[in-house]
Formats: structure tokens, C-alpha cells, sequence
């Protein structure tokens, strides 16, 4: 095992283990597994699905589904990789944790800053596409209600962990409601049933699926092209390894969570898309605007468009909210380690890191207001330079869980009761197409600036954490 393991996973500091110690400040426990469970689902099911996925359709055709089935293969062997990890060490809570487990503090320190600055630029991201459906209904100005929804977001956070889950609970309920509706109707359409007094045509309409230029109209390079557009919508199933910190028993939920639900969500995902080209030609589906509605439209769905902007609007927050509680665990960790400012890992009475949860806010709101006073420059920027990080990361973990698979071979450990499948081949696989995701970003035009802005953002955290480790040094001579 190599000397980074030895020293990294007997040391306190990551979110929990410190829970039992006397005078330490922790996170609450009071999360069920419900809540931990709609969590994960809301991570992975949001605008993404609702929106995002008229781009894939339009750059795939029907084909797209399989677009879908590959990213979604890619995510499933990903949180494969971190149940592993999770199981091994229970002792860790939050996934970027197992990257300094595995690669050393360099890792930690990194990956930890990397994935916070990913969801800080996510909350005006979120508090922005809100604020757009929100303005519809109320003649107010979008960035006036951009800051009310980061208000009333970090009023929830700093309420408790379980004022967080509860909101997420219901945002996730009303999200799977309405995709399990969706696929009901649809394909009792698609079909030529009549569902709910919806009138179904004469004949199927799967026929749809090969009628406007065949099944793969734009070729199987345009199918492979659409995996980075998909992976980019479906990722946040790790967020589970953080929610799961403040749950009754860590180990067990995210064990259970990180393949199981997984499945049911990319269930989910390759469902809808599929109905959806079955029941409209895709030639019919305008990127930016939601093929559901399109779809809904086509089955005579009464309101359709204000149906699917509620739910997108849930969605939306669903995001929001995810993103605020992502970024005060994630920060509240990087504290313990030692890697932010000691005083962000105070909690108060109920639990809650309040300073990480507010630093997080001012960040956020910076954010809107960059969006709101420099939408094509620096907030242009802000979005490029997180666009690849989330695959850095990714690909950090992985290679971290081979690292400590081998490390715990060689010293005759016993195997973990969650293991990555056909170990370690599976594994190698999914450095590679990580890698492959990351070159295609490098070479595809209208991603190039996502891919290199992202780099230089991983250099700059390289360089931070060089100079933070020779001031320590400095400071031990």
C-alpha cells in the first residue's frame, strides 16, 4: 500500500469521523434513507433531462437513446468504483476524500477545491434558469428574483440538514412523478392505446423511430459525439457519499445507492428519450426547448407547457438546493483536512457548518451577479472554466479505487463486501473512456474552450496546493 494510504486513511478530519470525538464540532445524523435516496435521484434527474436533452436528440436522432445507454454504462461503472471505496473505508464521507486516500493530499487538497468550485458555479447557473420560468408568472426582474431564490435557498441550508433533505425529498418526488407519468402516457401513445381520455392515434407511432432518415440519421459518429453532451446532464450520483455522511449508517446507504438507483435512473433517462422519438419525428425537436413539452403538445396534453415549466422549475430548485448543500459539506471537509480556513468547519446547535453554508451563498451570489452585470465575459468564463472538471474528477477517483484495490491486495486484506465488477479490466475501461470523453471535448469546436479553461483551472489548483504545502513546510523548519 503505498504511503499516502498509511498515512491518509488512519487520520481524523474527513466529515463523521470526527463525530464521537469531545469538543469537536459534526454533522448531524439525521438523515433516513429516504431522504438519502431521492438525494441521489435528485442529483442526476434535473433540467438536464427536461432540457438538455433536445440538443442530444437533435445531434443524434433516435439513435440518441443510445447516446444515453453508453454515458449512463460510464456513470454506473464510476459509482461502482466509489461504492467499492465506500464500503472499504466507511470511514470516509465524502468522495473527494477517497482521491487523497489514494493519490495523496495533492489529490484531496485538489479535488476537493475542484468540485467545490464545480457547484459554486452551478447556484447562479440554477438561480438564473429559475429566475427566467419565475419571471414569467411574476412582472419582476429576473436578477431580483435570482436573489430571492438564493435567499430563501440559503435560509433552508442554514435551517438543518434535514430542512435541506426534506425540500429535496419533495422536489425529487414531484421529478419521478412526473417522468413515471410521462412514460405511462407516452407509451400508451406511442402504442395506440388511450390513456387518461388522451386521444391515441389510429396506428403506432413508433414508426417514427426510422421514418425521417432511419435510426441513426447523422451516423454512429454523431451517436458517440452526443455522449459528452449526455454525461454532462446525468452526472451527480457521487453527491450520495456526502448526503450519506449525515445519515444513521453511511456505509449501507450509499453500498446500496451507488448501483441500484443508478439503474433506476438511467431507467428513467433512456425510457423518456426513447417514448420521445417515438411519439414526434425528431427533426420536430428545437434544441433549448424541452422535447417533453414537444411531445406532450403532440398528444394533445392539456397545458402542457405550464405542466413541464412547473416541473422544470422543480427541477431547478431541486439543483439549487443540491448545490448549496454540496458546497458548505464539501468546504466544511477541506476545513478538517486542514486544506480552508479552520474556523468554516463551526457548526452550530443543530449541526449545521453555518460559515460554509454562507461562504458558499456569498459565492453564489457573486456568481448572479456576475451573470446579471457580465453575462458574455466573465461569467462566460466561470462556466468554461468548470465545464470539464466534473471528468478530471471522475477520472481521479477511478484511478484512486485501482491504486487502493491493489494496495489492499498486496498487504492480504480481505475484499470488500461491494466490489468493481471484473476487476480490474471494467476499471481500465473506465479511466479510458474518460480519457476518450475528455480528447473528444479537445477536439469537438464548440467545446475546445470548455476543455482548456477547465485545465488551466485544474493547473491553478495544482499550483495552490504547491504553494500551500511549502508554506507548511516552511513553517515545520
Amino acid at each position: 500500500m503505498n504511503e499516502a494510504v498509511k498515512v491518509d486513511s488512519v487520520g481524523p478530519g474527513v466529515a463523521g469521523t470526527v463525530a464521537g470525538a469531545a469538543g469537536h464540532p459534526r454533522l448531524s445524523r439525521t438523515l433516513r434513507p429516504r431522504h438519502v435516496a431521492m438525494i441521489t435521484i435528485g442529483g442526476i434527474i434535473g433540467a438536464g433531462l427536461f432540457v438538455g436533452s433536445s440538443a442530444v436528440i437533435a445531434a443524434a436522432g433516435p439513435a440518441s437513446v443510445l447516446s444515453y445507454a453508453i454515458a449512463g454504462a460510464l456513470v454506473l461503472l464510476i459509482m461502482r468504483s466509489l461504492g467499492e471505496m465506500a464500503v472499504a473505508y466507511p470511514e470516509i464521507r465524502a468522495f473527494t476524500e477517497f482521491a487523497r486516500l489514494g493519490l495523496g493530499a495533492w489529490a484531496g487538497f485538489s479535488v476537493g477545491w475542484l468540485y467545490w468550485f464545480f457547484w459554486v458555479v452551478v447556484v447562479p447557473v440554477e438561480a438564473i434558469a429559475g429566475a427566467v420560468i419565475v419571471s414569467h408568472w411574476l412582472p419582476l426582474p429576473q436578477w431580483q428574483i435570482g436573489m430571492a431564490l438564493m435567499a430563501i435557498m440559503t435560509g433552508v441550508n442554514l435551517m438543518s440538514a434535514r430542512s435541506y433533505a426534506e425540500f429535496e425529498f419533495w422536489f425529487s418526488s414531484i421529478k419521478v412523478g412526473a417522468i413515471i407519468t410521462f412514460i405511462v402516457v407516452a407509451a400508451s401513445f406511442a402504442f395506440g392505446f388511450t390513456t387518461f381520455g388522451l386521444t391515441a392515434p389510429h396506428a403506432p407511432t413508433y414508426g417514427n423511430l426510422v421514418a425521417h432518415g432511419g435510426f441513426m440519421p447523422l451516423g454512429f459518429t454523431a451517436v458517440l459525439a452526443a455522449v459528452t453532451t449526455v454525461f454532462f446532464s446525468i452526472m451527480g450520483a457521487e453527491i450520495v457519499t456526502i448526503a450519506a455522511a449525515e445519515s444513521q449508517e453511511p456505509a449501507r446507504a450509499i453500498a446500496g445507492l451507488t448501483s441500484a438507483i443508478v439503474w433506476r435512473i438511467m431507467a428513467f433517462y433512456v425510457s423518456s428519450v426513447f417514448l420521445i422519438v417515438c411519439v414526434l419525428p425528431w427533426t420536430l425537436v428545437r434544441p433549448g426547448e424541452s422535447p417533453f413539452t414537444a411531445a406532450l403538445d403532440t398528444m394533445h396534453v392539456p397545458g402542457a407547457g405550464t405542466l413541464m415549466s412547473i416541473v422544470i422549475l422543480t427541477a431547478v430548485l431541486s439543483c439549487l438546493n443540491s448545490a448549496f448543500y454540496i458546497c458548505s459539506r464539501v468546504l466544511f471537509v477541506l476545513a478538517e483536512r486542514g486544506d480552508a480556513p479552520r474556523w468554516l468547519v463551526q457548526t452550530n446547535k443543530r449541526h449545521v457548518p453555518t460559515r460554509s453554508v454562507l461562504l458558499g451563498s456569498a459565492a453564489g451570489f457573486v456568481g448572479v451577479i456576475c451573470a446579471i452585470l457580465s453575462p458574455g465575459v466573465v461569467f462566460a468564463f466561470l462556466l468554461n472554466a468548470s465545464g470539464a472538471l466534473i471528468l478530471f474528477i471522475y477520472l481521479a477517483i477511478v484511478v484512486s479505487q485501482v491504486r487502493l484495490r491493489r494496495g489492499r491486495e498486496a498487504a492480504g486484506a480481505a475484499r470488500p463486501a461491494l466490489q468493481m465488477w471484473l476487476f480490474p479490466w471494467l476499471s481500465y475501461i473506465t479511466i479510458g473512456a474518460i480519457s476518450v470523453v475528455l480528447l473528444a471535448m479537445a477536439a469537438t469546436h464548440d467545446l475546445q474552450s470548455q476543455f482548456w479553461a477547465s485545465l488551466f483551472t485544474v493547473g491553478v489548483a495544482l499550483v495552490a496546493y504547491a504553494i500551500r504545502w511549502r508554506s507548511r513546510r516552511r513553517a515545520v523548519v
